[in-house]
């Protein structure tokens, strides 16, 4: 049995990474027709990915990279373009067309973070002595690629962000049908009436945890396997980028964006994962 490959934690952009997110920026962000050439834009990209992966102060950016105050300029004129949402989407679709997006089974969970520096879209934490704090609500395919994210209060609960999570992914979903169903797996917060509406709205088939058991067939065993840990498994991915942990950013758009970008890397490493065609 082949061995499987490694990758390095992704901290600066590959070659052919950077082609891709070339071609964006060509087409949403041209250089202007007149005036000195513009300066290469892929040290301000690596930059934005050392700050959201080590959580450091944007003045505070090692040398390498540049004017820090030029890169954070740079950063949120890609943020009103929107992107990184863009860049998100082109590797999704990307792996879409190498069949490598399991539509079949998904998940969706929330996770609370800190929001140290204050800013929109924060709440009272309930699981932090109601100090300040955001919620990701993030979905899933079935093996844990990202397929949409958005942001909340930290007070906001989870079942309340579903409608909004399921009608953010950043790609065109197929069309669930009686020969190709689309499963959704929640956990016990989303156990109410209103969560089961939006699912049903949505075209999928529901598998939640019901409060205080699972969902157990005629036998007393479970119907489905959990398949939950997919989602559970990329929230812990995410957190290890003290950036996305923490929001230190004031505006929501910027720590959203710093996300969307992360959910973009993961989906390039799974294009890394795809073993070539034999010839």
């Amino acid at each position: 049995m082949a061995q499987a490959r490694s990758y390095p934690t992704i901290w600066k952009v590959s070659d052919d990474l950077w082609e891709t997110i070339k071609l964006l920026l060509d087409k949403y962000d041209p250089p202007a027709s007149t005036g000195r050439p513009r300066e290469d834009r892929r040290p301000v990209l690596n930059a934005i990915i050392h700050r959201f992966r080590s959580g450091c102060q944007w003045n505070h950016l090692p040398r390498e990279f540049g004017d820090d105050s030029k890169i954070h300029r740079i950063f949120q004129h890609w943020v009103k373009l929107g992107i990184f949402a863009k860049l998100w989407a082109e590797l999704l679709t990307e792996c879409d067309d190498l069949e490598q997006v399991q539509w079949d089974w998904q998940a969706a969970d929330g996770w609370l973070g800190k929001a140290r520096m204050g800013g929109d879209q924060i709440g009272p934490n309930p699981t932090d002595r109601a100090k300040n704090g955001t919620k990701k609500s993030l979905l899933t395919d079935g093996a844990g690629g990202p397929l949409s994210i958005v942001i909340a209060p930290a007070n906001v609960n989870d079942h309340k962000l579903l409608e909004q999570t399921l009608a953010s992914i950043v790609v065109a979903r197929p069309k669930a049908t009686r020969a190709t169903p689309q499963h959704l797996c929640l956990d016990k917060g989303y156990d109410n009436e209103p969560s089961r509406q939006v699912v049903k709205e949505h075209q999928y088939k529901d598998h939640i945890r019901r409060i205080g058991e699972e969902r157990l067939d005629q036998a007393g065993e479970k119907k489905h396997p959990a398949r939950r840990y997919v989602v559970e498994r990329t929230l812990a991915w995410l957190s290890k980028c003290r950036g996305l942990l923490i929001r230190y950013e004031k505006k929501s758009e910027n720590y959203l964006a710093q996300l969307q970008f992360a959910c973009a890397l993961l989906w390039y490493r799974r294009l890394l994962r795809v073993e070539p065609a034999s010839p």
